[in-house]
C-alpha cells in the first residue's frame, strides 16, 4: 500500500501488514489517554483516522485494508444488535420506552431539519442531518452507565428500553435508504415492487434457515466453541453479502441475520464471544471515518457542528424529560433518562456514511455529522458520569415540572392495607407472599409491569409505581401503613424512597435492602429501622445447615468407629 505524506508531498512506501501495526499503536495510545480523560474510546479512534488520514500524515486513504476491516466491524456490529434484541426489556419498561423512543426520534428530526434549513443546507443534506441528530448512542449508553451500575435504576432501564425502540427505527431508516434510494423516474412503481419481492424473498430464506436448518446445525457446531465463533461470523458476513447482492445495505443483511440466532440457546454464548471482536473491527471503522473527514471550509463547518451539537446536548435530554414528565415519571428518573441518551449515535455516523455512498451528500456533510458525534459523545459522557451531582445543582427548579402532577391514582383509595412491598424480584415477591399469607392486607408495588399482571399472592395487591416517585406516596395513605419494605438493593433508589417517607412524615417501621457491607452501613447511618441483607443472611441460613450436616456425619462416623471397636 504507497501512502503519501499530506503535508509534504512525499511519497512514502507502506505495506498493509506494516501500516496496520503503526495504526494499531497509535490507537492504543490514544485509547489510553482517552481512558484517563474519561472520554468514550470512539473520540480517540476518530481522533487517531484524522492524524493518519489525508488531513494528518495521509497514511490512510478512503479505500483499502482499512476500509475492508471497517465494513467487517459494522456488520459484525449488527450482527449482535440483532443477536440481542430483546422485546421483553421493551415490554418490562412499560409504554414509556416506546412513547419516548419515538416521541424523541420525530421531534428531534423536526427540530434538527428547521435548524440545518436554517443554516443554509440544501433539502436532503438537511435531511440527513435531522435524521443523523435524532438517534443515541446504544453502545455508549450502556457503556457509561455500566460502569455507574446505573443499569439497573429505573432510568438505566428506560434508557435501554428507550434505545432499543431507536435502533429498531434505525434499521428501517436504513432499509428504506438503501433500497430505495437511487430508484426515481418513470420505473418507480416497477422498483418498488421488486423491492419488496427481493425484500420478501431475503426475509423467507432467512426464515428457512431460522426454523428448519439453524437449530440442527447450531446443535453440531456448538460442540466446539471456536467452531461456534467461526459459524457465528461466517454466518453474518453470508446474510449480509446477500443482502447486498439483492439490492440492500450489506448491514441490514447482518441485522437479520442477528435476529434470526436470537431465540436459540446458543446466543448468549455467540455474543459474549463476539463482543471482543466486534470492539476490534469497529476500531477500523471509526480510525477509516476519521480519515475521510474533509476540513476544506472549516471555519463553517465549525461553526454549524457548534451549533447543531448545542441542539442535541440540549434538545435529547429536555425534549425526553418533557415527555415522561407529561407521562407523570418523576422529574428525578425523567431528567436523568434524559441526560443519558444526549448523544448522537454510532449509527448515525453509518446512516451519513450511507448517505455518501448513494451519492445523496458529500464528505463535507459526513464531516459536519462527525464532528457533531465527537462533540456530544465527549460531552455526554461527562454528563452521565456527574448526572446525579447536576440534579442535586438543579432539583429546586426542575421541581416546578413535578408539582404541577395530575396523574391518576394508580391504586384504589378504598383498599385497605397494613404496608407497602417496593420490588416484586425475587427476592421482594416471596416477601410480599409470605407477608400476606401471614394474614398482612399488603400494597406491592413494581416497576415491570409483567411482574404486577403476574402477582395473585393471597392478601397482596401488585400496582404499577416506582420507588423513586415522591407523588406515589401522596396517592398512598400513609398514615394507615404500618409498614413500608424496599427489597429493592440500590442504595440511591433507597436513600430517595426514605427521603420521599420523611418528607411525608412518615411514622411507621421502615426495613430497606442492601447488597453490600458499605450499603448497609449508609442506611443504618441514616437512620432505617431494618436493613435486609438478603445474601448475608442467606449465607448464615446455608451455614447453619451445613454445620448441622457435617455435625450429625461427624456423630455417625464416631458411633460406627465405636461399634466397629
Amino acid at each position: 500500500m504507497r501512502s503519501r505524506h499530506a503535508a509534504s508531498g512525499v511519497t512514502v512506501d507502506m505495506h498493509a501488514f506494516p501500516l496496520i501495526a503503526v495504526v494499531l499503536a497509535i490507537g492504543a495510545a490514544a485509547g489510553v489517554l482517552a481512558i484517563r480523560l474519561h472520554q468514550p474510546l470512539i473520540v480517540a479512534f476518530i481522533g487517531v483516522g484524522i492524524l493518519v488520514g489525508p488531513t494528518g500524515t495521509g497514511w490512510v486513504t478512503g479505500e483499502g485494508t482499512i476500509e475492508l476491516l471497517a465494513t467487517l466491524g459494522i456488520a459484525i456490529l449488527l450482527f449482535l444488535v440483532g443477536l440481542r434484541l430483546d422485546p421483553h426489556l421493551i415490554r418490562t419498561t412499560g409504554s414509556v420506552a416506546l412513547v419516548t423512543g419515538l416521541g424523541q426520534v420525530v421531534f428531534t428530526a423536526l427540530l434538527g431539519y428547521l435548524i440545518a434549513s436554517a443554516l443554509g443546507m440544501d433539502l436532503v443534506p438537511a435531511l440527513y442531518v435531522a435524521i443523523a441528530l435524532t438517534f443515541s448512542s446504544t453502545i455508549i449508553v450502556v457503556k457509561l452507565l455500566s460502569d455507574r451500575g446505573d443499569l439497573e435504576h429505573l432510568h438505566g432501564r428506560i434508557a435501554v428500553g428507550f434505545l432499543i425502540v431507536q435502533d429498531i427505527v434505525v434499521i428501517l431508516v436504513m432499509i428504506a435508504l438503501s433500497a430505495f434510494g437511487q430508484r426515481t423516474g418513470a420505473g418507480m412503481a416497477l422498483d418498488v415492487a421488486l423491492v419488496f419481492g427481493k425484500g420478501t424473498a431475503l426475509l423467507a430464506g432467512i426464515a428457512v434457515l431460522m426454523y428448519y436448518v439453524l437449530p440442527v446445525l447450531l446443535h453440531q457446531i456448538a460442540r466446539s466453541q471456536e467452531l461456534l465463533v467461526l459459524f457465528g461470523v461466517a454466518y453474518a458476513v453470508s446474510i449480509a453479502a446477500a443482502s447486498e447482492q439483492l439490492g440492500f445495505n450489506s448491514e441490514v443483511g447482518a441485522f437479520l441475520a442477528g435476529i434470526s440466532l436470537a431465540g436459540t440457546p446458543y446466543r448468549d454464548a455467540l455474543g459474549a464471544r463476539l463482543v471482543s471482536l466486534r470492539d476490534f473491527l469497529l476500531l477500523f471503522f471509526f480510525l477509516n471515518l476519521g480519515a475521510n473527514l474533509e476540513f476544506d471550509d472549516v471555519g463553517r463547518q465549525l461553526g454549524e457542528a457548534a451549533a447543531l451539537s448545542a441542539f442535541v446536548l440540549l434538545a435529547h435530554s429536555l425534549i425526553v424529560m418533557a415527555i415522561m414528565t407529561m407521562m407523570r415519571y418523576p422529574v428525578r428518573v425523567a431528567f436523568l433518562t434524559g441526560l443519558a441518551v444526549s448523544q448522537i449515535s454510532e449509527f448515525s455516523l453509518i446512516v451519513a456514511a450511507l448517505g455518501l455512498e448513494l451519492g445523496h451528500i458529500d464528505n463535507t456533510t459526513v464531516s459536519i455529522i462527525t464532528v457533531v458525534g465527537l462533540v456530544t459523545i465527549g460531552g455526554s459522557s461527562y454528563l452521565i458520569q456527574y448526572s446525579h451531582r447536576i440534579y442535586d445543582r438543579l432539583e429546586r427548579v426542575l421541581l416546578v415540572f413535578e408539582r404541577g402532577s395530575t396523574r391518576a391514582d394508580p391504586t384504589n383509595s378504598e383498599t385497605e392495607f397494613d404496608g407497602v412491598v417496593y420490588g416484586l424480584g425475587r427476592f421482594g415477591g416471596h416477601v410480599a407472599g409470605l407477608l400476606g399469607r401471614a394474614g398482612h392486607r399488603v400494597l406491592a408495588v413494581d416497576f415491570d409491569p409483567h411482574r404486577v399482571a403476574s402477582t395473585s399472592a393471597e392478601g397482596v395487591t401488585a400496582v404499577h409505581g416506582s420507588a423513586e416517585d415522591a407523588y406515589l406516596l401522596e396517592l398512598l395513605s400513609l398514615s394507615r401503613a404500618r409498614f413500608v419494605i424496599s427489597t429493592i438493593p440500590l442504595l440511591e433508589t433507597n436513600a430517595a424512597l426514605l427521603h420521599g417517607l420523611r418528607q411525608h412524615d412518615y411514622g411507621g417501621k421502615i426495613a430497606l435492602t442492601a447488597h453490600t457491607r458499605h450499603d448497609s452501613e449508609q442506611l443504618r447511618a441514616a437512620g432505617v429501622d431494618i436493613v435486609l441483607e438478603p445474601f448475608t443472611d442467606a449465607a448464615r441460613a446455608a451455614a447453619d445447615v451445613l454445620h448441622e450436616l457435617v455435625r450429625d456425619d461427624g456423630e455417625d462416623g464416631s458411633r460406627d468407629r465405636r461399634e466397629d471397636s
